[in-house]
């Protein structure tokens, strides 16, 4: 593939996966800003603790052919005949195998409602195993407009759902109705864009072969899934619901910034490093552009979702869920850090390194789950400080030291500092040096921290009295669009190339 076509298609993905992700985080903060109001935290941590099941049940069932499917060059009708039966057949013995489980998840978190519940909502992952292959060959063509529409529809067909069921007052049911109604939503628009149709054809021939590289995606992801979600287990083990639902509803948040960005790297680079090749100049180019597009995009919008956190808690769904604020603040910083990790394991995924991918997140797993569960082993006493004072006691940003709070920042302290062993294993395949990465990567790191600082001094007068709800909007809108203002009008006054290049694009488009 010529390199300018490549580089056209890289960009229409990337305005594509832009587009999908920003509508369906819209979409989804709507849905989960009407979904706030009518529930509580108990609601949403039932849901939570069984996240982590239906993530494991996810991998398993995708058994990591997705990316074997595309990392490979010329793949067949029969290649994905054969994969789409044998994700079947996985996804149904393991939803059986849940189905029999489930009262003794009922019994692990000490929640006896956990038995229907898990029953009904595991329902989704099966639904899921559908949509595979037909997904799959949508995300090898870089058909980002398709997966586009396919989201869209699907979120808002399933959030109307989740929001007349919670009007109801069936709460929790509704939560789980809504994930299994994204899943039948997602599986018929998958296979009405993309085309493809099963036949009763099997061969055991391309599971075979693609079984050494899938093997270890699957391993990997299934320690993804706990990585992600190790809090909701633990927090539920040794708290309550009410605890997992404060975490869940930070993370929640957290989750949607960064998969804004995520969503974006995760729909063009491998295909794109894939398209590359063994031209080691060309991909170095190619990884050295996506990796200054990525800082530049993911550091002033998680570092702002930080700066804002408390007055976009308050004023989206509640005060209830003030406590989950300071939560969240940790978690975007540790979030910004996440699609530049994305993008580095795309690259070692591309050129065929399964193994280090999976070696390399069982270690950050195994160092996550050891300090959390050495954390919780502590008798951390309950700290409260301000770190600034307000003209209310109601909106003076509190910041509790306690054991989860403990836990979040080691869980970000970790994230951020695996860059560094992900790059080690970057420059071992494309001899990339780190100077390099430094090079893309810090000036809009640093631009975003002080943007936020001086945008967070610069607003403190504005601070409203107890009850100004609209003071605090006020506040919240302000403090966005002074931030944005602030760091696009340095990068313009500065000449950036990213912006440059960037708007150039979208002019001509």
């Amino acid at each position: 593939m010529k390199e300018s076509s490549l580089k056209d298609k890289t960009a229409r993905g990337f305005l594509w996966g832009a587009l999908n992700n920003g509508a369906m985080q819209v979409l989804n903060a709507v849905f989960g800003i009407v979904l706030a109001h009518q529930l509580n935290q108990a609601d949403y941590g039932l849901v939570g603790m069984l996240t982590i099941f239906t993530l494991i049940a996810n991998s398993l069932q995708d058994s990591g052919f997705v990316t074997a499917l595309t990392n490979k060059r010329n793949a067949t009708h029969l290649d994905y005949n054969s994969v789409f039966w044998f994700n079947t057949a996985v996804s149904l013995t393991l939803y059986l195998l849940f189905f029999l489980c489930a009262p003794l998840i009922a019994r692990f978190f000490n929640e006896p409602l956990l038995t229907p519940l898990s029953r009904y909502y595991f329902l989704g992952f099966f639904i899921a195993s559908f949509s595979i292959v037909p997904r799959a060959i949508l995300f090898r063509q870089i058909k980002q407009k398709e997966l586009t529409i396919m989201g869209l529809t699907a979120m808002v067909v399933s959030g109307i759902v989740g929001i007349t069921m919670a009007f109801m007052g069936l709460a929790y049911w509704g939560l789980a109705t809504q994930t299994i109604v994204f899943n039948l939503t997602i599986t018929f628009m998958s296979w009405m864009l993309s085309h493809w149709r099963p036949t009763w054809q099997f061969s055991t021939t391309p599971i075979k072969e693609m079984f050494s590289f899938s093997s270890k995606m699957l391993i990997t992801n299934i320690f993804i899934g706990v990585n992600n979600n190790i809090f909701s287990v633990v927090l539920g083990k040794l708290y309550d619901k009410h605890t997992v639902g404060t975490y869940n509803q930070a993370n929640k948040w957290n989750t949607m910034g960064s998969s804004l960005i995520t969503g974006m790297v995760q729909g063009v680079a491998q295909p794109a490093f894939v398209a590359v090749g063994d031209d080691m100049s060309r991909l170095r180019r190619v990884f050295s552009k996506m990796l200054r597009f990525t800082a530049f995009v993911s550091f002033p919008v998680m570092f702002g979702l930080a700066m804002v956190a408390p007055e976009f808690i308050v004023v989206l769904i509640g005060q209830k869920w003030l406590s989950s604020a300071h939560l969240m603040q940790l978690l975007c910083i540790g979030g910004a850090f996440l699609p530049i990790a994305t993008l580095y394991y795309n690259l070692i995924i591309s050129r065929g390194k399964s193994n280090v991918y999976m070696w390399n997140v069982i270690a950050q797993g195994c160092i996550i789950l050891g300090s959390i569960l050495l954390i919780s082993t502590f008798d951390i006493s309950s700290l409260d400080f301000s770190l600034f004072t307000q003209h209310s006691s109601l909106f003076t940003l509190h910041f509790s030291l306690n054991r989860i709070t403990c836990m979040v920042i080691a869980y970000v302290a970790i994230i951020i500092l695996w860059t560094a062993i992900w790059h080690r294993f970057l420059h071992h395949e494309i001899s990339y040096p780190f100077r390099s990465a430094l090079k893309e990567m810090l000036p809009f790191m640093l631009l975003a921290a002080a943007t936020m600082l001086i945008t967070y001094c610069a607003t403190l007068w504005m601070a409203p009295d107890e009850g100004g709800m609209g003071r605090l909007l006020l506040l919240l809108l302000t403090r966005i669009l002074l931030a944005a203002i602030l760091y696009l009008g340095f990068l313009w006054l500065t000449r950036a190339k990213i912006l440059h290049e960037c708007w150039g694009y979208l002019r001509k488009k």
